[in-house]
């Protein structure tokens, strides 16, 4: 392999999905500046994720329902024709 072409600082991290508390270990270079404490007693960097394969519709089969009519209320109320 090339030299210079890979990142230097692998190491593990943990990613979280906020929307449903799922966690997992891996590898990875994301800068972060949180830590948790892992279920093996060592802390290791923290990075929250919005979605995950635990929380996306995709993979879980369930849709999430968003609540589009309160948006569009609130758009007309700040932006909308007076």
């Amino acid at each position: 392999m090339k030299k210079g072409t890979h990142p230097d600082n692998y190491r593990l991290v943990v990613f979280k999905d906020t929307s449903c508390d799922y966690a997992f270990l891996t590898k990875s270079t994301v800068e972060t500046k949180e830590t948790i404490k892992w279920d093996d007693g060592n802390e290791y960097p923290l990075c929250k994720i919005e979605i995950s394969n635990k929380s996306h519709p995709f993979f879980t089969g369930k849709q999430n329902l968003v609540d589009t009519a309160g948006r569009i209320e609130k758009f007309n109320q700040k932006y909308g024709r007076k």
